[in-house]
């Protein structure tokens, strides 16, 4: 027959594992839930990466000099000047 120390012990060692279990349990749901969110996070990284590098060329043929001379040209009916119509101010 047991005796109520050795019970008791057991009790506790029972609880031990029972908390360790549930422990381990939850790290793991947790690591999975942070591993869920780290790869949702990476797919927008490289959404926006992709985005940034579309809006780079975007920005890039806007800002191209012969579309501006053109638009000047164009539609505000600007001329390059001729070398004897530039003016130099000095300060």
């Amino acid at each position: 027959m047991m005796s109520a120390k050795e019970r008791v012990i057991i009790g506790i060692v029972a609880l031990a594992v029972v908390v360790s279990a549930l422990s381990v349990i939850y790290a793991t749901h947790r690591s999975r839930s942070l591993f869920s969110e780290l790869q949702k996070m990476q797919r927008t990284r490289d959404e926006l990466d992709v985005e940034w590098g579309q809006l780079q060329l975007e920005q890039s043929a806007w800002s191209n000099n012969s579309r501006i001379e053109s638009i000047a040209r164009d539609k505000l009916g600007m001329i390059v000047p001729t070398p004897g119509k530039i003016v130099i101010v000095k300060p």
